[in-house]
């Protein structure tokens, strides 16, 4: 079910009615949420009902087990047990064909040619953020860093809660468990917050994002071979905004329709485009993606703490298996390869200039800093390229397209360039600009907050293409 669709509304006006009259039974109440997103996640594909269900209790029951056990063999026995399910329930689903046919291209590499066959499994929506959340749940019990939960009601809602199921962001056990098990409590500005992301968040998606998608970046990544270096360009910038209005837009709904029902998300974006360097990007960037696999991967790996030349190996594998979570693909790997590199080659520098590297490499001289935004923007950039693009010859064909350096631009027209430069120039708007204005709303009357809402829908309503468009995330 869509954020961004009018059964999403409907579904979230009686969720909201109910779950509130509902509050004074708080089991009955957590009932009620647990079986609300389990019918949101059914409106996809109901079948994929019993694995959400059973992936979730097999890692209550485990890290109870865990939680029990004093015998440390026993508990990494369990641990591993925990990783097995969970991963083999992400090898089954999302990367069974991709090992496939990299298996038959390693064997005709090497002159067998083994029969060709192929098995199409569906791929579960929001696998790898339930999967992830779930895993570190178990993990953290083992760590000693939380206390088994001991509400399977709880423990249920909490993976399955639909505000966050099918594309994050990824909530951590020790965020969403505590305030499961509390009464909740509707706070009026709490509730107009909650409705202002969600307005400004589909206003991001619809009007900016699929906008871009649908009248820029999608035409040209098709066939880059039909547009000029500067349309090719204005593409690339277009997608890099795109995505990013698309996923914090997604998060902004998800933020606001939490808040609706009493429950806070941790924040999962904060401009991004204006990190100095690919590190202060990716602590801006899908935060609670790029959080977990810093806790759960680079850090047992060894961090840091092993010197320079395998801090740089375990930055690389982390972004390596990050690009891999993204999507079953050679793309998303050489995407995650790139970032990799870019860290390490990073890290490298701020080593060997502490000084000039402070509190996240933000250089003093205000045109030092404007450079670095701009390269690593740029940087970024160039590799959503491999992201975007459905093949190698897709990226390849760009990538010629943009080296050609041809200036005709009859596929810009005026009101492509405008969303364009809207959701480029709103990206480095001051936070308290922003913060502000959300205060303003909030503290507004109630009638004021209603007019504006009309305007935003009457504008998504203007802006919006003939068909739904989905959440880019929504296929990872």
């Amino acid at each position: 079910m869509l954020f961004n669709t009018l059964d999403y509304a409907k579904f979230f006006a009686v969720v909201f009615a109910v779950s509130w009259l509902l509050r004074p039974e708080k089991k009955v109440r957590l009932a009620f949420l647990l079986g609300a997103s389990y019918v949101f996640y059914a409106h996809y594909d109901w079948r994929f009902l019993p694995l959400l269900f059973a992936s979730s209790s097999v890692d209550f029951w485990l890290g109870a087990a865990i939680g029990k056990s004093e015998e440390p063999r026993r508990r990494k026995r369990l641990l591993a047990l925990t990783l097995i399910v969970n991963l083999g329930v992400l090898a089954i689903f999302k990367y069974f064909e991709f090992g496939v046919e990299n298996v038959r291209a390693a064997l005709g590499a090497l002159g067998f040619h083994p029969p060709s066959w192929t098995i199409e499994i569906a791929l579960p929506v929001g696998v790898s953020f339930f999967t992830f959340e779930s895993m570190s749940y178990v993990i953290d019990v083992y760590r000693r860093d939380i206390s088994p939960h001991d509400s399977y009601l709880e423990y249920l809602t909490f993976v399955a809660f639909f505000p966050h199921l099918v594309a994050g962001p990824i909530i951590r056990p020790r965020d969403l468990l505590p305030q499961l098990s509390r009464m909740a409590r509707f706070k009026s500005d709490e509730g107009s917050r909650g409705l202002f992301l969600i307005g400004s968040g589909l206003l991001k998606k619809i009007a900016i994002g699929d906008y871009l998608a649908l009248n820029l970046v999608d035409r040209v990544f098709d066939a880059p071979s039909q547009f000029s270096s500067i349309e090719c360009y204005a593409a690339v910038v277009g997608y890099a905004i795109q995505i990013y209005c698309d996923f914090s837009g997604y998060t902004d709904v998800a933020i606001g329709s939490a808040l609706l029902l009493g429950v806070r998300f941790p924040k999962n974006f904060d401009a991004p485009y204006k990190a100095a360097n690919i590190v202060d990007f990716w602590r801006r960037w899908h935060i609670s993606l790029s959080t977990w696999l810093r806790d759960y991967l680079y850090i047992p790996l060894g961090g840091s703490r092993k010197g320079p030349a395998r801090t740089s190996l375990n930055l690389l594998a982390t972004m390596l298996l990050g690009g891999l979570w993204h999507g079953a693909s050679s793309s998303f790997v050489l995407w995650g390869a790139m970032h990799g590199v870019a860290l390490a080659l990073t890290r490298a520098y701020q080593r060997a200039r502490p000084a000039a590297e402070s509190g996240g490499a933000r250089p003093s001289a205000r045109w030092q800093r404007l450079a670095c935004v701009a390269l690593t923007f740029h940087g970024v950039c160039f590799a959503w390229i491999f992201f975007r693009a459905e093949t190698f010859d897709h990226a390849r064909a760009m990538l010629h397209q943009l080296s050609r350096l041809t200036l005709h631009h009859a596929n810009l027209p005026a009101e492509v360039l405008a969303v364009l430069g809207a959701g480029l120039s709103s990206h480095y708007v001051p936070e308290r600009w922003f913060e502000g204005l959300q205060r303003q709303v909030v503290r507004s009357p109630l009638l004021f907050q209603g007019m504006l809402l009309f305007g935003v829908a009457w504008v998504i309503r203007n802006m919006s293409g003939a068909e739904t468009v989905p959440f880019v995330y929504f296929q990872f």
